[in-house]
């Protein structure tokens, strides 16, 4: 059996999605390649090929097309293999592992149509090919001027000036004029359209650009020819800077990490790149920085800002052992961190590839878009040739006049403002997204979302903290603060839940602790120790009605806690019934309001949990929401699949290990905040701050980006259609034609970018 190996690669200049189908098209037909995913969003290719390729053909291939390429990924003396999924390290995100199969597998798009691009041929393709050159030659890393694009569409515009200026001094001579003026700009487009028509695109935009120029000179408009190829070329720009747009917004995630980090090493600190930092290396955080790498915490104590990777408005405290992350910002004190991830596997760095492969798997709409414009093309070309030839023949209507408007009918032609319509909207979502810690993993998840008509949430970590507090001190023979006192002496230096929740209330309310001797655990029952000169016990009611009486009073208030779904630990000081301390798992401060977000919207809301019935009708009555409890993992999927058949689409929300089943078996399974590996690699999305409003949040963000995607469809669709009309009865031209189609696409990316405001 061949083994699959893949190379990923940065494409410069790719700005439309049809420039990726073309990509796509030409590389899938190379010998060796399994599959080709290209995404416009992020600007890379990832190519799976079974060893027996010729990698440099294929990357020549692409060159020749138009595009710049450098590989990504692999620095010298290290492979992919060390890196577990391409790019993906082994590890994973406060929760994040390698997506599953979803991204980076993707069906088969040939297409016919294509939204051309100047990236007039790299000579130095092959150095750069080599992955020497570190920095991307593709248009718009600078200003627009600086681009080969953007150079080539100034001296057009120079040469069709100077022509009118000339063709109005020399009238005879103005038909070879603006020929000459119109050739120095068709001239780069035609020979892009014979590669793409040579590696199985024959229908590009190029193509139609070429015939319908050749065209016009041939029916004596060679002054409109050449203002259409100027036309042409401005357009390519505007979508050239709106991709770019696009792309810079998940991108500025990256911004955030610093360039330099203060490195200790023998007791002396210095300045190096982040990048170079090694895992294990310790580094130095001065107040007010930003944290330059992912680690945890060997010194100091400090606020820090999280807003920049998590959104979390307030800054969080934290010491010795917590973990941090690249790009957030330390607050009032130095600390020193020992690093835990590369700069390439940083949580940031993580976001930013997933969200760029998410990107790179396609949502059904576009698949459907996609197999249109296949058809779409083909028809626009032979619908103008109709235009062209059956009036002059049947009805012996004007040639040349025939023939133009046919010309413009093929300029329309273009899919390209339709074939964008579905990506643009998407990328612009899963980056928006991702900056609020929302993940999600592709298009189709992202279209399901809206869909959801059901969510089921797991209990223990998603609708409540996953830990115990203590919610009552209840004082019978001792005063409420004796009753904590002791208790909590008892419990110094234990890390079982239940006594860190009573270490936490005693400093909460600042009560002094008295030492505790000769602490012995009594298995199952409890733990006693001498505390004052006097023997302690705190335990089960039952083990503490075996040492004194519990008076019927006392026993019915712990009964009642105990239905309120709380567990009650009973203090005993010196043989005498001093107190009682109930606790339990609270809901999160946002479960009730997320929640209503979610009611309010339509969906029905429920809990499943493996908790008692008691515990669980207790929290769910305080948030509202109905209850499926004392369940094992296999009854979470099989209501799962119940909910499905009741005609549901369901939306399964959990962060355990036991959740994985059920998230797999709901539609879209959501994994909560730091949650468990297995759950996140399981789910198709991740809300990483573990908020339940995220959940409402993701599934309007759905809606959102579909109403963008029908307006962006209904412009490209729309626009095409009018001019058509227009055309046909002769109001509009060739220059319309080709505004009508870069119009469009502009017009279309512009609305997809407003996705990227986020709304609170």
């Amino acid at each position: 059996m061949s083994t699959t190996t893949q190379a990923r690669y940065k494409v410069g200049g790719m700005d439309c999605a049809s420039c990726a189908t073309k990509i796509d098209t030409a590389v899938r037909r190379m010998p060796g390649v399994e599959d080709v995913s290209v995404s416009v969003a992020s600007g890379t290719m990832t190519v799976k090929h079974d060893g027996t390729g010729d990698l440099g053909a294929i990357e020549k291939k692409v060159v020749g097309l138009g595009y710049s390429l450098r590989t990504l990924g692999q620095k010298a003396g290290e492979d992919a293999r060390r890196r577990g999924v391409e790019g993906f390290p082994p590890s994973a995100l406060p929760g994040i592992s390698p997506p599953r199969g979803e991204i980076g597998k993707r069906h088969d798009h040939h297409h016919a149509h294509d939204g051309g691009h100047d990236h007039s041929h790299h000579d130095h393709g092959t150095a750069e090919i080599e992955g020497l050159h570190s920095h991307d030659h593709g248009p718009m890393d600078g200003p627009w001027w600086k681009s080969a694009k953007g150079r080539l569409t100034i001296v057009v515009g120079i040469a069709l000036a100077a022509a009118y200026g000339i063709g109005h001094l020399v009238p005879t001579y103005d038909t070879i004029i603006f020929t000459a003026a119109m050739l120095i700009g068709l001239v780069p487009i035609a020979r892009r359209a014979v590669t793409a028509a040579l590696a199985g695109t024959p229908f590009s935009i190029e193509m139609l650009m070429t015939i319908a120029a050749v065209g016009a000179v041939v029916i004596d408009a060679s002054e409109e020819a050449a203002a259409v190829v100027f036309l042409f070329l401005i357009g390519e720009l505007l979508e050239g800077v709106a991709a770019v747009k696009a792309r810079q917004s998940i991108q500025s995630l990256t911004a955030l990490v610093p360039k330099n980090a203060l490195l200790e090493e023998n007791g002396q600190t210095r300045e190096v790149p982040a990048e170079s930092l090694a895992v294990g290396a310790t580094i130095l955080v001065r107040p007010g920085d930003r944290i330059s790498a992912d680690g945890v915490i060997i010194a100091g104590e400090s606020a820090i800002d999280e807003a920049p990777v998590t959104g979390e408005s307030t800054p969080v405290s934290k010491g010795i052992d917590d973990t941090v992350f690249a790009g957030t910002i330390n607050g009032d004190a130095a600390l020193r961190v020992r690093v835990t991830a590369a700069a390439e596997d940083n949580t940031i760095a993580r976001v930013v590839r997933l969200v760029e492969e998410a990107q790179e798997s396609k949502a059904p709409t576009e698949r459907f878009i996609d197999r249109f414009s296949r058809y779409y093309t083909p028809g626009v070309v032979a619908v103008a040739a109709l235009v062209a030839i059956l009036p002059p023949l049947v009805a012996g209507a004007s040639w040349s006049e025939w023939v133009y408007k046919g010309l413009a009918i093929l300029l329309i032609g273009c899919p390209c403002a339709l074939v964008i319509s579905t990506p643009a909207a998407i990328a612009a979502s899963l980056s928006s997204g991702a900056r609020r810690g929302l993940l999600m993993k592709g298009g189709a998840v992202l279209e399901t979302l809206g869909k959801i008509t059901a969510v089921a949430l797991d209990k223990t970590g998603t609708l409540t903290a996953g830990r115990p507090q203590v919610t009552d001190v209840i004082a019978f023979g001792r005063n409420a603060e004796d009753v904590l006192r002791f208790a909590a002496a008892l419990e110094t230096g234990s890390s079982h839940p239940l006594a860190v929740a009573i270490l936490a209330k005693a400093a909460d309310d600042e009560v002094e602790i008295p030492t505790a001797t000769d602490a012995r655990a009594l298995g199952g029952k409890g733990i006693t120790a001498i505390v004052e000169d006097q023997e302690v016990f705190l335990g089960s009611p039952k083990a503490a009605a075996e040492r004194v009486s519990l008076p019927m009073a006392h026993g019915r208030r712990i009964t009642g806690l105990n239905d309120e779904g709380k567990t009650v630990s009973v203090l005993i000081v010196g043989g005498v019934l001093a107190g009682a301390i109930a606790m339990r798992d609270e809901p999160r401060p946002d479960a009730r309001a997320g929640l209503k977000a979610l009611t309010d919207a339509g969906i029905r809301t429920v809990m499943l949990t493996g908790d008692n019935a008691r515990t669980a009708a207790a929290i769910g009555k305080d948030l509202g929401i109905e209850v499926r409890a004392e369940l094992m993992p296999e009854d979470k999927s099989r209501i799962v699949g119940e909910l499905k058949s009741e005609g549901f689409v369901v939306g399964k929300v959990g962060d355990g290990i036991n959740d994985a089943p059920a998230l797999a078996a709901a539609d879209v399974g959501i994994a909560m905040g730091g949650g468990t590996d297995v759950a996140l690699e399981t789910a198709d999305a991740a809300a990483l701050h573990g908020r339940v409003g995220d959940i409402a949040a993701m599934i309007e963000l759905s809606k959102r980006t579909m109403r963008n995607i029908y307006q962006n469809i209904t412009i490209a669709i729309g626009l095409k259609a009018v001019f058509l009309v227009t055309t046909i009865i002769g109001i509009t031209g060739l220059w319309p034609a080709i505004l009508a189609d870069t119009g469009a696409t502009v017009l279309v990316t512009i609305n997809a970018l407003r996705l990227l405001r986020v709304r609170n």
